[in-house]
């Protein structure tokens, strides 16, 4: 907890925070006595003013709200939680990169769109995550969505056996909506044990259920579905349960899928080309390169062109250019950090001149990337970003740069 303090708004222990003009202030200590009144109207005004000043050591006791029998207080609390590990501020829009990804309106389900950069890398309690995993049984569907959205905004790194068993459970929920929810948070949080509850969800009388199944047995990459997957692809033919079973396959990226990616490289349907390339990638199926450096150029596109010259990139090949030609798109930028991330450190040294981009987008893209793959010797060449003509990039580097010191300090 304490490598969030340079984050936040830094309180003295004898913290005064200041309520409504012309009211008394109040002292750190009691504030979070008055979490637990009994009048409503004093708690929810304690979780407020605790929000309002980001007090990293009020995330515990404010843990203790998310089950409140008062559904505002409760989705006061999960927001002000969520609060602590948002780097920004969740926009109004959305922008993801995969239109299937959109299902719920609010701003946990809004920030885990936004993907793994949206949150610091800080391990929440667990007695958050524990809270949160309850909240996703209470009575208000809203309460429901917000909390396990949270918890994948939030749990990277805290989930443990007994949390995993409670996001597990969670695939057998009564809500289809929690059951979709689930199946991504467990992709999203790689919960590798649920592999066999997944296989059974893609079974799902709910067709979001199934597709999420699909996915995030992808993203935890396992291979005992592979045959499931297959079979599942051929059923479908075509559509999002289609994609989704061709895009776990291309995360699994097991070699007996090789000929099926080189069948679907041609698909009339792009998300389908895109999962087939990135297969094929990840896999290092040297035979597909021409096919592969034809789409890079040719393909109508551009989220699959980005997935070719992922693609090519990941068969060693002088593609990282053409790569982050995409990452000042909106439509593809998300999509290129997904590659950037993916490859991980490696491609740090190649990342650097990317830096000196013209385009806004791509600088602050990059910065974003760099300050969750690079280490402390990428601070020097974030540096010169902090004076950036561009504000979006200027608070892009200053968060990278607080990232990386959160990662190695």
């Amino acid at each position: 907890m304490n490598r969030l303090r340079s984050l936040c708004l830094m309180v003295p222990a004898v913290l005064m925070l200041s309520t409504p003009a012309g009211a008394q202030q109040l002292a750190y200590e009691d504030v979070v006595r008055n979490l637990r009144n009994p009048d409503p109207e004093v708690r929810i005004s304690a979780v407020r003013l605790l929000r309002e000043a980001k007090y990293p050591e009020a995330i515990v006791p404010l843990a203790a709200l998310v089950t409140d029998p008062v559904d505002d207080i409760q989705l006061e609390v999960i927001d002000a939680e969520l609060s602590h590990f948002l780097v920004r501020e969740v926009p109004k829009k959305r922008k993801v990169a995969f239109v299937f990804e959109v299902r719920a309106d609010g701003r946990a389900p809004r920030a885990f769109e936004m993907g793994p950069l949206a949150a610091w890398p800080m391990r929440a309690p667990p007695e958050l995550v524990t809270a949160l995993l309850n909240a996703v049984d209470d009575e208000n569907g809203t309460v429901r969505l917000e909390a396990i959205h949270t918890l994948g905004v939030i749990g990277q790194g805290a989930i443990g056996e007994d949390h995993a068993k409670g996001l597990i459970a969670a695939l057998d929920h009564y809500d289809p909506a929690i059951r979709a929810a689930a199946a991504r948070v467990i992709g999203r949080l790689r919960v590798g044990s649920a592999g066999d509850a997944l296989i059974t969800a893609m079974n799902d009388s709910n067709d979001q259920v199934r597709y999420a199944s699909m996915r995030a047995l992808g993203e935890i990459g396992e291979p005992r579905a592979i045959k499931a997957l297959t079979d599942q692809l051929t059923y479908y033919g075509k559509g999002e349960g289609a994609w989704s079973s061709l895009d776990a396959l291309a995360r699994i990226a097991h070699p007996s899928s090789v000929e099926l990616f080189r069948s679907r490289l041609g698909d009339r349907d792009p998300f389908m080309r895109r999962a087939a390339a990135e297969g094929l990638g990840r896999t290092g199926y040297l035979s597909a390169t021409e096919a592969l450096q034809d789409g890079a150029t040719m393909d109508d596109s551009p989220m699959v062109r980005a997935a070719m010259a992922f693609a090519l990139y990941k068969h060693g090949q002088n593609y990282l250019g053409r790569l982050l030609d995409y990452l000042h798109i909106d439509a593809t930028g998300r999509q290129v950090q997904g590659y950037l991330l993916e490859v991980g450190a490696a491609a740090v040294p190649a990342l650097l001149p990317g830096l000196l981009e013209p385009e806004e987008g791509a600088r602050e893209r990059l910065a974003e990337v760099l300050g969750a793959i690079g280490d402390a010797s990428t601070i020097a060449a974030l540096t010169p970003l902090l004076q950036d003509r561009d504000r979006d990039v200027q608070r892009a580097a200053t968060d990278a740069i607080a990232r990386i010191k959160m990662r190695t300090e």
